[in-house]
Formats: C-alpha cells, structure tokens, sequence
C-alpha cells in the first residue's frame, strides 16, 4: 500500500488498503434496511381529527413543568404504543424534556406501558438537545439494558441495530445537528457500559451512522479506534479507521493510535506510509507516534531503521521518552545485542532518565535468557540500589535464569521468596522448580510448591502432575499423592487417565489394591476414562497380592467395555497363576492366548517356563524353549538364564553349561545372572575351583562378578565348612567396594552354626545391625537352629524374644527349631539323670 500516492480531500479521505471490507458494515447493512423497511410499514399514520382532543390532553400533560400522573392514567389506557407515538412526535417541538421523563418512567412502571423504540430514541434526542446529558445518557443504558418495557420491531437480540437504525432516521427529520451528538453517545457507551459484549456492538452502531453520512466526533473516534486497539481488535480497528477517514480529518492521536493498530497486525510498512502521509498533511507526529513506529520496527527486527527514526524525532526537536528508550532496549535484547542495549541504557542515564521497572526487568530477562545469571543478577542489585523492590516479573525471570543454569536451590529459594513476599507467580516458575524438585526425588518440596499452585487457582501441566504423582507413590507417600489428587478435585481441575494410572499402579506396588479399587470409584464418578493401562496396573496389583481370581474378573470387565486384553495383560495373568504354582490352569490361559490375534510373545513364554522350572517341570519348559527355538523366535538371556538357574538347583550342571555354550553360539553374551547361577550351582555340588574359574572367565567377558556371584562361592565354602576361605572371599569383596546383603551374612551365619561357633555367628549378626542391615526371620532362624543344635534353647528364646520386639513374625520353622531344640534338651537332661 502506498499511501503517498493518495489525494486528499477535505475534510480527509483516505483510501487505506485493508485485506477485507469492515465486517460489521456488511454484516447490519441488510438488517438496517430491513428495520427501515419495517418501520416504515408500521409507521403510524398522522393523527386524525377524532384524536386531535387526545392529541390536546397529551400535549398539555407533556408540556407542564411538573407531572400531573392523575391524568397520565386517564389517557394512557386509550393510547397503543403506535398512537402514542405518533403523537409524541407531532408535539416533539412543544414537549417539555423533563417532563417527558418522568412520564416515561411512570407509564413504564406504574402502569406497564410499552413504548415504541423510536418514543424511546425521540425522548433521548430531546433531553441531549436540552444538554441533559445523564438522564438521556441512563435512559440509553437501560433501554440497551432491556430494563424498560419497550415495543420492539424486530428480534430484540439486535436491539442495538434498531436503536441505532431509529436514531438515524430521526436525525432527518428532527434536529439533524444532534447527529453527531447521538452518534458519540451510542458509541461510548456501547465501548464502556457494555464492553463486555465485545465491541462488535459498537462497530455496527458506527457502521450504521457513518453508512448515512453521520460521524462521531474526533474525540469519540480516537477514543473508539483507542478501545479496539487496546482489546486487541486490531484488524478490525484497521477497517474503522478507513472508514473514519471518510467523515473525519484525522488528528495526531486517531493518526497515532492507527500507526499503532498496524503495527500490531504486522503491517510495518503501511504504519511507515501512513506516517509519511500526516507528515504531508502538516501534522506534526508526537513522541507517541515516534514510539508506535519504533515499537513496530523493533518488534520486526529492524533495529537500525528504528534507531535512524529516533534520531529523526531527536532532529525534529521531538524528545525521545523513557518509553522511547525502554522499547529500544527491548529490541536489542531480544536480538541478544547486549552490548548495545548497556549503550542505549547508560545514554538515558545521562538524558536524565532513571531506568523504571519495564527497563530493568528487560535487561534481566534478557540475560536469564541467555544463561548469563551473574549479570542478571547485577542488574538486580543496581535495581534495588536505586530504592527499586524486585517485582513478579523480576523473579519470575530469576527463577527461570538459575533454572537455565542449574541454581536450583537459589531458584527454589526465590521462589519461597516470592511466596513470602505475596508476589504473583507464573506457571512456568512453579513449572521448572517443582520439576528439578521431583528429578532430585525432593518429594515434600515439590508437594509444598503444588499446593501453592492450587491456592492460586494455577493447575500444574499433566506431564508435572504424573512425575509428582509417581514419585510420591515410589517414595511411599500414597496417602499425599492420593490427597493431592482430591485437591485437584475440589478445585474443579480434573486428573487425566495416565495421572491417575500413576497413582492407581503405586498403590498397587504398596499392596494397597482395596484402596486402588475405592479411589478407582471415585475418579469414575468424577468422569475418569479407563483404558488399557488402569486395567493393566489394577490387574498387576491383583496378581502380586496373590488374588489372581480378581485380575480375571478386571479382564472379563474390561472386554465388556469393549477393551481388549493385550500380550501384557495374558502375561500378567499367566505370572500371577505360576507363582501360586496353578499350572493347570496356567496351561489353560496360554492356550488362550495362543488363539489371540498376536499370540505369546517372548515374554509370555518366559513366564511360561519360568512358571514350569518352580513347578519342578523343567522338561516342559524346555519344551517350550524348543518350540521358540522352531518359530525362530527372538531367544534373550531371561530365558536362557531361567532354564540354567532350574538345571543348576537340581544339580545337574552339564545341562545347565549346555544351555550355557548354546546361548554363547547364538551371539547371547551371558550375563551376571548366568554366571551366578553357575557359580551356585557349581558350589551345590562341591566344585568350588570350578566356579572359581568362572569369575576369571567372567572378567575376559567384561563382567564384574557381583554380590550374588560371590555370595554364591561364600555358600559352597560355608557348606564345605571352610569358613576361613568363607572369610577370605568376605574381605575380597570389602577390597573391591562389593558389599555383602542380607543373604551374604544369613549364609555366613549359618555356616559358623553349623561349626557350632555361635559366637562368630553372633559378630555377624551385629555387623548386620552396624551396617544398618536388618535381619530377617530367615537370619534369626539360622542363628536360633545354631543355639538349640548347641544345646542352649534358652539363648534360643532370647532370639525368639529379639524377632517379637523387631516386629518380624514367627513363622512354622521357628516354632519347629524352638520344639526341636526344647525336646533334645529335654531328652540330654534326663539322660543325664
């Protein structure tokens, strides 16, 4: 768009290019003409002769001074809305304005009288033509408002249009030079009283004036144009200011306030033109024009010929603002021109201005941005050197900044701060913080911070919302993961289905399965969608809590609501099934789910025969191993390794190293848990330097032997007896920073037991407890077995004792050690006797 090729017309006239004609223009043209169309139909005709004693009886009560409502009520009943206003418009000119007023709002509600919305409009005029601006201004408003009991002639929905159409027609026939004045009010007030609706309202009213030639002043339109540009209607304040130009000659405000619209929509060039076009025109830009051009530049990237404009306002003695140089600032910033932006900075310093919140908080931001958090953090320390408090914003950019630079704990201080401090929050603070707080497994900080979010009305993003609430359940904080949800809840914010599938599989992983299945209730209830997933965890929580009876039920349930089960959900099932030892009806599920449409996977055949070594049905389940083996089958080291551990527990380790050197061939690296099952198996059956030379073996291949490796070889030489090599392995373990666990020290225990040393087998019990590793009913079995063997069942009652005050349950074999142990010295004392 060229502007400059314009001619201009007085008063001015210009021909702006816009992408599409006004909207609204088009949109209430045909409705106006269809209201004056209609209102012309039922224009009432002038008054008879008949009604000219009527016609006296009106004007007489309209033109007092004072309301006489006695003979309101003696004509009113004889009067339609239509007649009256007829009449009202035929004595228009002898009507007193205050009166009418309150006859108006005495006919309305007193007796109900429905005036016409031209009666209404006719009123509007003649109190405006007397300068009774608030009446005919409240008037307006609740006519609008629909507060009034009006005559309609159309659809009161467009009332706006048919006040609006009405006003018009009267400025023909009755005092055209109110036509401004009418024009201004229905445009302010449809801006102010009832912005709400949006400013369509008063963009028809301007349509519908200006379409007959009528304009607002240029006050009401800088301040319409003003109104559209603020709420963002952009465009649309574009295509009123063409419009505008028709009627009006635009000033520096409408000319600055349009410079602006354009801007905003990204038409720098036409803001250029039309600034070149008022500086033809003689009108002098202002700093508010130079600032909107600058901004617009700025915002586009093009610094340069934003800093020549501010040195063509400086030229023409225009006085660059603080504004001036914080928009500048701005856009070096964003450029990441930090240099030049300290520049521009030190150069309003010396123009005496003092940076102001908007300045400062740029350059912090900026440099937060960037990474740079030491020379944000200068910025702020000028700041506050300056008597200037750190703001929202400001550590709103902070927080981001030490984020960005990994000074999580100053970022979760600032935040604390800014808590402290009342200070409002944005979403991405809490956001990040609340982020690093849960990667750090800092759960109850995390927690503290969410809340504080929900105080504020903030929801957290689903992706925060599922890690808070994993991490809580892995931490087992089930009950604040559970309470945080509900908070979710009373803040009308609702859970997605993997947050709650989250929470459901933790309280599934803690054994809370009957709490799972409440809060499954209620979530339902609260318009939770189940899938897959929630029936995958509910099931898993069954078949770990030993009820797989109820994971069937959840199947059945789930094929119901039209969900079918996947490999996971056979595979779960079929693992829950073999560790109850149910292979019958094991068996019977993976025929099952050979009938499905993807059929068993390598995991499903894993548990299969996983499920078929525990039942001691090793041929079986290397049967299936056969049959993977024929349908080529992807092989891995679980299954290998399920096989070798089942070989190795029966003795028979030709079998297991067979399956060994098979995995070996097929390009399978073993893995530590093959070597441990070798090694153990090796040590079963006496063969200690053999399973020595797998950790040699295991080396070569890149393996550390690790704890169950060695904890194996510690088992062969305790069964041997050997407890001095048992020793020597435990101090090569501490050599190369392996510690022993539970099953280490219960094996080293029961060794010394046997050899009846209990005193030994005692310093390892204490070891156990100064390494802060706490025995198990296992480990005080062993070390009782060891007491009562020895003859000293009292001490094995102390130990029974010690087990009641840990909390660990006495099980059948420590009931049977203790039996055992009371009847051999009851047998030895009266032996003895």
């Amino acid at each position: 768009m060229d502007l400059r090729r314009l001619s201009i017309p007085k008063p001015c006239s210009l021909s702006i290019a816009v992408s599409r004609p006004l909207t609204h223009v088009t949109s209430t043209a045909q409705q106006q003409q269809e209201l004056h169309n209609r209102n012309q139909q039922q224009q009432p005709p002038p008054p008879q002769s008949s009604n000219q004693s009527l016609l006296k009886w009106v004007s007489s009560v309209l033109s007092k001074q004072s309301l006489d409502p006695s003979k309101c009520k003696l004509f009113l009943p004889n009067l339609s809305p239509q007649e009256f206003d007829t009449l009202f418009f035929s004595i228009r000119s002898n009507v007193n304005p205050k009166t009418a007023l309150k006859f108006f709002y005495f006919a309305s509600q007193s007796c109900n009288f429905r005036f016409t919305v031209r009666s209404y409009c006719l009123l509007i005029r003649l109190l405006l033509f007397s300068n009774l601006l608030s009446p005919a201004r409240l008037l307006l408003i609740r006519l609008i408002d629909g507060k009034m009991p009006v005559l309609y002639a159309s659809n009161p929905s467009i009332r706006h249009i048919e006040i609006a159409s009405q006003m018009v027609d009267l400025n023909v026939t009755s005092e055209p030079a109110l036509g401004v004045q009418i024009a201004d009010l229905l445009v302010h007030v449809y801006c102010t009283q009832f912005k709400n609706l949006g400013f369509g309202y008063a963009i028809d009213v301007f349509s519908i004036f200006s379409s007959k030639g009528i304009f607002p002043s240029l006050k009401t339109c800088n301040f319409l144009l003003n109104s559209l540009v603020k709420a963002n209607e952009v465009q649309k304040g574009i295509e009123v200011f063409e419009t505008m130009c028709r009627g009006v000659s635009p000033d520096v405000f409408l000319f600055s306030t349009a410079i602006n619209a354009f801007c905003k929509r990204g038409r720098i060039e036409d803001a250029i033109g039309l600034f070149t076009k008022m500086e033809e025109l003689g009108i002098a830009p202002n700093v508010v024009t130079y600032n909107n051009i600058i901004h617009g530049l700025c915002r586009n990237g093009r610094l340069y010929e934003a800093f020549h404009l501010k040195e063509k306002m400086v030229l023409r003695e225009v006085e660059p603002s603080l504004i001036t140089y914080s928009i500048l600032i701005n856009g070096l910033i964003k450029l990441e021109k930090f240099d030049d932006a300290n520049f521009v900075l030190k150069e309003m310093s010396v123009r005496g201005f003092v940076p102001n919140y908007v300045v400062y908080n740029t350059l912090i931001d900026g440099y937060c941005k960037k990474g740079n958090i030491s020379e944000a953090l200068k910025i702020r320390d000028d700041m506050v050197s300056k008597g200037m408090s750190p703001n929202s914003v400001t550590f709103n950019s902070l927080i981001h900044g030490f984020c960005k630079s990994g000074q999580m704990d100053n970022a979760e201080n600032a935040l604390e701060e800014m808590l402290s401090r009342g200070l409002s929050i944005n979403q991405g603070a809490y956001t990040s913080v609340i982020k690093w707080l849960c990667i750090n497994s800092r759960f109850n900080s995390a927690l503290h911070f969410t809340k504080e979010m929900l105080l504020r009305n903030l929801r957290p993003g689903d992706g925060l919302l599922t890690l808070l609430v994993s991490g809580l359940c892995k931490n087992g904080k089930q009950a604040e993961a559970t309470e945080l949800c509900f908070r979710l809840f009373e803040k009308g914010f609702t859970v997605n289905t993997v947050t709650s599938n989250a929470l459901i599989h933790g309280m599934c992983e803690a054994g809370n399965l009957k709490e799972a299945g409440k809060l499954l209730m209620e979530m339902l209830q609260r318009g939770l969608i189940l899938d897959k997933v929630t029936y995958n965890t509910l099931i898993l929580g069954c078949c770990k809590d030993g009820k797989p009876e109820e994971g069937f039920k959840l199947k059945e349930d789930m094929i119901k609501r039209g969900i079918q089960p996947d490999n996971y959900t056979y595979n779960l099932l079929l693992h829950g099934l073999c560790s109850l030892g149910k292979m019958e009806e094991a068996i019977e599920l993976w025929e099952e789910c050979k009938r499905t449409v993807f059929g068993p996977d390598i995991y499903t055949y894993g548990v299969m025969i996983d499920g078929f070594c525990k039942a001691d049905k090793i041929e079986e389940g290397e049967t299936l191993f056969n049959e993977m083996i024929s349908k080529k089958m992807e092989l891995n080291p679980v299954v290998y390794n399920t096989l070798i551990r089942a070989y190795c527990k029966i003795g028979n380790t030709t079998a297991a190293f067979r399956l060994s050197n098979d995995m070996k061939s097929r390009g399978i690296l073993p893995t530590s848990v093959t070597y441990s099952s070798l090694i153990h198996g090796l040590c079963n059956i006496g063969l200690i330097e053999d399973a020595k030379c797998l950790f040699d073996e295991m080396r070569k291949e890149g393996l550390l032997p690790n704890v169950a490796c060695y904890t194996a070889l510690i088992g062969g030489y305790c069964k041997l007896g050997q407890m001095d090599e048992a020793e020597s392995v435990l101090q090569e373990m501490a050599s190369i920073n392996i510690h022993p666990n539970k099953i280490t020290y219960t094996i080293m225990i029961g060794g010394y037991c046997k050899l009846g040393d209990m005193k030994e087998a005692a310093k390892l019990l204490n070891v156990m407890a100064e390494k802060g590793i706490s025995p198990d009913s296992i480990t005080y079995n062993v070390f009782m077995d060891g007491h009562c063997k020895g003859g000293n069942v009292e001490e094995a009652f102390k130990v029974c004792d010690r087990m009641l005050s840990e909390g660990l349950s006495l099980d059948e074999i420590t009931y049977t050690t203790l039996i055992d142990g009371w009847q051999s010295s009851t047998i030895t004392n009266q032996d003895n006797h």
